[in-house]
């Protein structure tokens, strides 16, 4: 009987290690792992109402925002629970540092003479269905207009209203701060 626990533990622990990373979403970003084991898991047939609030922007200029890889995270999550990406309804609002992350590469190559990582992101995460908002405050509060701005990405009248207006509409909130 200690032979077979201990080959048990042995097999789970080399299992676990050498688990991998898939992404059934997002194809190059946010990786996660399929727990096959968990107890629960994403409801497939459930109807997924979400908006994310992005405030910050990445640490570096040349990494990705940290909070747009999250999304991809979030995205991968339910796909590996069996969650289908038509089922999947995500809205992000970034305001505040994120306007940052969607400047166009031309406006990013000028503020930070690089080129945006977070576009390639973003295109594939809207190619998945995901919405991106950005705040008009914010963007006329720094004297900016929409041409400052990848196209994907459109401009709402504010964070805040469209933040409530989504929750309203029964959309879970994931605040990224």
């Amino acid at each position: 009987m200690k032979k077979t626990c201990l080959f048990l533990a042995v097999v789970i622990a080399f299992t676990q290690a050498g688990a991998q990373k898939v992404n059934p979403v997002i194809k190059d970003y946010g990786a996660v792992y399929d727990v096959t084991f968990a107890k629960e898991r994403p409801q497939s047939k459930r109807q997924y109402k979400i908006v994310v609030d992005i405030t910050n922007a990445a640490d570096k200029p040349d990494s990705l925002n940290a909070y747009l890889e999250a999304t991809a995270t979030l995205m991968n999550l339910h796909g590996v629970g069996g969650v289908p990406a038509k089922n999947m309804n995500v809205i992000v609002v970034l305001h505040k540092m994120a306007l940052y992350s969607i400047f166009t590469n031309e406006m990013y190559q000028k503020k930070f003479k690089t080129d945006n990582p977070n576009i390639p992101l973003i295109k594939a995460l809207k190619e998945a269905g995901v919405e991106f908002y950005t705040c008009g405050q914010t963007l006329m509060k720094v004297n900016m207009d929409e041409k400052s701005i990848i196209p994907e990405v459109g401009v709402a009248t504010s964070a805040l209203t469209t933040l409530t207006t989504y929750e309203l509409q029964g959309y879970s909130v994931i605040n990224f701060k």
